[in-house]
């Protein structure tokens, strides 16, 4: 096979057998990079809306230099609505990529496996701001990011379908891992998952499923949504969604319909979720009829139980939270300082403890508070503070692990953005010139500040793969210590300890249907 010399490369690309076949990838700046290698058959055809089958074995020498096509998927926050996803097109979704130092069996070095978030409905291993060159790099570990199904592809709980087919795809390449990394230099032994958003939604489903042990050694979760949802709620939503497209909420019909037409269903659907909130309750808001179903199979129970139980006690956990995470999802509306007293106490209402009481505490804790302050706050304790926080109490609680941190380091984009959601994501890969970095860090310099804090996270992120310690203590529920990233970063007790006890005691269950 010729090779032909591009930017950043070297020539002859080095090459791995993997148990389908051998792949060639690149060196790029002191790596070896292979793209877009399947580890499970396209998911169409009578394959569509089922579990991932292994992918088929191949003869002669697999060219790994290009990314796989996206799953089929609605526009993210950084596209614009009128243009389709760009990158390669076909019906190869479910393909890995790996970075690493040496593919050499004998190097044996830790092994990080992300997953993108996307609220369940966007987001694909090729993003340029999941670009893993640094952490490969500065952390000397082997990289690996993947597809998975999002949207009613892998969350729609469908009659004739397996519930949570996304966790399973992610399960998948999580074997495809443990069989094959150790040809790309990785220690099979040694892997951890690490994940934001619906990433760490992910991350945290993957704790708390039977047939994930014994798949990694730690787990990050940065940023871990609260919703997950009951069957009820999600067969309902499924109804709804399948009615935007003029079917009925089965496989079987719903294949006669081209993956991408039916990421309009989802887009339609969400634009209009408010009006479903007497009978959705607290996932309307979210504007996303997606997220994993607790369907007492594939994920038993939702990740506070099983943890708190002790299912991942084995398992290492680094969990934490932005400071300012929905001011992200106020500015994308046009909302930021726009909100009204009566948007402030529906919002109130409806996701603080309690309903009533919850309100009430919330004026009591916070009285100089305007209300787009309070509002934004409770959104962020309620999708994601809270449930990050709770995850780490839940772990200890089942006698496993877990470290804290907060982000607290406001994004130089905009002073009205501060620690918003979605920061971690440039700081930890290094991509300030890509997806959301190109708005939280515009301008030609990127500020010493960022790239400081930008090596502190892919150290203290790569030392927690290496040896399950990011270098500040283990979380309690005495001390509560916590490592505040910020300018100067300091260990301190847990920063929202106000909102804390508010939520003590809260239990968060799978979100239910109410009418």
């Amino acid at each position: 096979m010729s090779e032909s010399r591009v930017p950043g490369t070297e020539t002859a690309g080095p090459v791995v057998r993997t148990a389908s076949g051998a792949v060639r990838g690149r060196h790029e700046d002191g790596l070896a990079v292979f793209r877009g290698i399947p580890f499970a058959e396209p998911p169409v055809g009578d394959a569509r809306f089922q579990a991932p089958r292994p992918a088929r074995p191949w003869d002669g020498t697999r060219e790994a230099y290009a990314f796989g096509p996206p799953p089929p998927q609605e526009p993210g926050i950084m596209s614009r609505k009128d243009v389709p996803v760009p990158g390669p097109t076909g019906d190869d979704w479910l393909t890995v990529n790996v970075w690493t130092p040496d593919p050499d069996p004998s190097s044996a070095r830790p092994v990080m496996v992300w997953i993108y978030g996307g609220a369940f409905k966007t987001g694909h291993a090729g993003q340029p701001g999941y670009d893993a060159q640094h952490i490969a790099r500065d952390g000397d570990v082997v990289v690996v990011t993947f597809n998975y199904r999002v949207g009613m592809e892998g969350f729609a709980l469908l009659d004739g379908a397996p519930a949570n087919r996304g966790l399973l795809d992610q399960l998948a390449a999580l074997e495809w891992v443990r069989e094959n990394i150790t040809a790309f230099g990785g220690d099979p032994g040694q892997i951890t998952v690490f994940g934001e958003s619906a990433g760490a939604g992910s991350v945290a489903s993957l704790m708390a499923m039977e047939r994930a042990r014994g798949l990694f050694r730690r787990a990050v979760a940065q940023s871990v949504p609260g919703t997950f949802f009951s069957e009820a709620l999600a067969r309902d939503m499924a109804a709804a969604l399948a009615a935007e497209a003029g079917r009925r909420p089965t496989a079987a019909d719903l294949a006669t319909v081209d993956p991408r037409r039916l990421t309009a269903a989802g887009q339609s659907l969400s634009a209009r979720m408010l009006g479903y909130t007497d009978r959705w309750g607290q996932a309307a808001p979210t504007m996303t009829p997606f997220a994993p179903v607790v369907d007492g199979d594939v994920l038993p129970t939702t990740p506070w139980q099983a943890l708190a139980a002790g299912a991942a006690r084995d398992v290492d956990l680094l969990v934490g939270h932005n400071r300012d995470e929905f001011r992200l999802f106020l500015a994308m509306v046009g909302l930021l300082d726009e909100i009204t007293e009566d948007q402030l106490t529906a919002a109130l209402r409806l996701l603080a403890p309690g309903g009533g009481a919850g309100e009430r505490a919330y004026r009591a804790a916070f009285p100089e508070d305007t209300p787009s302050d309070l509002y934004e706050r409770v959104q962020t304790d309620w999708l994601f503070a809270m449930p990050s926080l709770h995850l780490a109490e839940a772990q200890r609680a089942g006698g496993g692990r877990a470290h804290v941190y907060e982000l607290a380091w406001s994004a130089p984009g905009s002073r009205y953005l501060g620690a918003c959601h979605g920061l971690d994501i440039p700081l930890l890969f290094g991509t300030f010139r890509a997806d959301l970095g190109m708005l939280l860090f515009p301008g030609a310099d990127v500020p010493d500040t960022a790239q400081e804090l930008s090596s502190r996270f892919r150290r203290s992120w790569t030392a927690f793969a290496r040896t399950g310690d990011p270098g500040w203590p283990a979380y309690d529920t005495e001390e509560r210590l916590v490592q505040v990233l910020d300018e100067k970063p300091t260990v301190t007790a847990y920063p929202r300890e106000t909102s804390r006890r508010i939520w003590e005691g809260h239990a968060f269950l799978p979100l239910p249907l109410l009418g």
